[in-house]
């Protein structure tokens, strides 16, 4: 749980072309709940963190009749780097880092890696128009970059790649990816 409350904010910094930094930590937690429980998530977050070169640099605990999880991540890029959601262009191509569907069935949404790598390699060799991160599902968030961009776009079902165990509709709906879907001019 850990790893996946500090990846889904690695994720979004990485959707924008940057590098996360510094991340604020707020849990609430019932006075019930096993220690090792708290110590078991924050072992996820600290692995992850030291994996991307996170610092958890503060954040709160408080009493909560149910488990609150709370990252506050920023990130750093060069002005130039930043990519938006808005920038696609008639004509670009959609892209996406790898294959789609199935993650919850699997359980590939807690334990992703996010594509802060692939990011960083795509902002500096090719400048995407636009990127956003997949959590919400290949139509959902596809349909962010399409309307903050004020264009439209034609999928083709063959050219979706798909997780071995998924279905077209697991990738168009079902969200948690966590893989970056991007736009480029031919």
């Amino acid at each position: 749980i850990g790893h996946k409350a500090l990846a889904c904010s690695i994720s979004d910094i990485a959707a924008m072309g940057g590098s996360p930094k510094y991340a604020l930590v707020s849990l609430g937690v019932s006075g019930n709940l096993p220690v090792h429980f708290v110590k078991d998530l924050y072992a996820g977050m600290q692995a992850l963190a030291r994996k991307f070169g996170v610092a958890i640099v503060g954040g709160d605990t408080v009493k909560s009749a149910k488990i609150i999880i709370n990252v506050s991540l920023t990130g750093e890029a060069a002005r130039e780097d930043v990519v938006y959601r808005r920038g696609a262009r008639p004509g670009d191509l959609i892209f996406v880092t790898g294959a789609l569907g199935g993650s919850l069935k699997s359980g590939r949404h807690v334990s992703f890696t996010p594509r802060v790598r692939e990011s960083q390699y795509l902002v500096k060799h090719f400048k995407p128009s636009a990127m956003i991160d997949i959590s919400d599902g290949l139509a959902a968030d596809l349909g962010h970059i399409l309307k903050e961009s004020r264009v439209g776009a034609v999928l083709e079902e063959e050219d979706v790649p798909l997780n071995p165990e998924a279905t077209l509709a697991n990738a168009l709906y079902d969200g948690e990816d966590f893989e970056l879907i991007f736009t480029l001019s031919k």
